[in-house]
């Protein structure tokens, strides 16, 4: 049976519930990819304990967007539907990508015609997701402990020893670890294996925001201009009339904390008389790398999520990819076939980062001749069918099946 405690990503406790003194499977990080992973052990009855060196859930986030193949799999994590379902009354159902240069339309990729239950990608904060799979979790026993730092991590023949970083440095044995914890993942630091790739030269703004948005809440907008990339995507909600969107953008000189007025700038430089923003929920600079783990697995200990790869936002690919090898663990875990979760999932996170990269790329090119050729390809391309359905299959994760 899985391990649970008081304390949830949607709150806290004011001292860290005793861990076990053994499990079968230590989950290291509660994000969208640990959460997946330890409802799949739930379900599969499978003892496991969930750790998170935060006290609380975060209530602010970089993903924005559930795609279909990721819905296919919490339905196959609940049969009724319930799961996809709430999940989908606290999002907004987008059925189209549309690709602008300024204000000309280049192309559009419509994803209605996706042969799924789910043809559409649907606009919803990563901290929804997280509550939608952590109340899943509850219901079936399970919980997260918080907060536990892990500090060491050991293996032998036999199994994991995990030591946090408490003031008793409570220690927790596992038959296996597996690193669910990002891009600086203790548990890969472990295993020693390594993250090859690079990042890219540019910075990115994220921003939450309210505003009057001509393109519409019914599509996600990708824009292409001289001074860089940016996309506006709706999020469920509104606030005096306004619409709330999450805005990310390339930006050579963003402050760390993006204001309202900088935001309006970079949307009046790049999508003039599109946009008034009215409001800003939070906002932040970041870097972003592409880079694969050279493994999935040493030993006993395993890795999933961000912790196994990293990639540009483009086309909203990440917290799917990290969900689906939660589920695809568990699942390797429940049947013992352990070799078989690399050899599934490291070809898929090659191929994500390979799409995303190059989407990132002919995005944020500065050449005016790769600009102009890619702005007449697109519209031309745009008008094959074949082409259009096979981006959005892509896109929407469903040749991971």
């Amino acid at each position: 049976m899985p391990s649970s405690s008081t304390s949830a990503s949607t709150g806290s406790s004011p001292a860290a519930p005793p861990l076990p003194a053994r499990t079968e499977v230590a989950v290291v990080g509660a994000g969208p990819t640990g959460l997946a992973l330890a409802v799949t052990l739930a379900e599969a009855g499978i003892p496991f304990v969930l750790l998170d060196r935060q006290a609380e859930g975060a209530n602010t986030s970089r993903a924005a967007v559930v795609h279909a193949r990721t819905l296919e799999v919490l339905d196959e994590l609940d049969r009724s539907g319930k799961l996809s379902g709430e999940l989908i009354r606290r999002g907004i159902p987008v059925s189209r990508f549309r690709i602008r240069d300024g204000a000309r339309l280049l192309t559009t990729i419509p994803f209605d015609g996706l042969a799924t239950a789910h043809p559409y990608a649907l606009m919803v904060p990563q901290y929804e997701t997280e509550a939608v799979l952590l109340a899943r979790l509850r219901a079936l026993g399970g919980d997260v402990h918080r907060p536990y730092e892990v500090t060491g991590i050991t293996q032998d023949a036999d199994g994991v020893t995990l030591t946090t970083a408490t003031a008793t440095g409570e220690t927790l044995r596992a038959a296996h670890a597996v690193g669910a914890d990002g891009m600086h993942s203790a548990v890969r630091g472990a295993a020693g294996i390594g993250f090859t790739g690079s990042a890219y030269e540019e910075s990115f703004v994220l921003a939450d925001v309210t505003m009057d948005w001509a393109p519409g809440p019914r599509e996600v907008s990708l824009t292409f201009a001289g001074a860089g990339l940016t996309v506006v995507a709706p999020l469920p909600g509104e606030s005096s009339g306004s619409g709330r969107y999450r805005v990310v953008a390339t930006a050579d000189d963003a402050p760390a904390e993006p204001s309202l007025a900088y935001v309006q700038r970079l949307l009046d430089d790049r999508a003039p008389g599109q946009a008034t923003v009215t409001g800003l929920a939070w906002s932040s600079r970041f870097r972003i790398h592409h880079r694969v783990a050279d493994r999935y697995r040493s030993g006993r200990l395993l890795l999933a999520g961000d912790a196994a790869h990293v990639h540009s936002p483009a086309g909203g690919q990440g917290m799917n990819t990290g969900i689906q090898d939660g589920y695809a663990l568990g699942r390797a875990l429940a049947t013992g076939d352990l070799d078989g979760y690399e050899a599934r999932r490291r070809p898929v996170a090659l191929r994500v980062v390979a799409l995303t990269d190059r989407l990132t790329r002919v995005a944020t090119t500065r050449s005016p001749l790769v600009r102009a050729a890619r702005n007449t390809a697109l519209p031309l391309l745009g008008r094959i069918p074949a082409l259009r359905d096979r981006l959005a299959t892509e896109l929407a994760e469903l040749n991971y099946r």
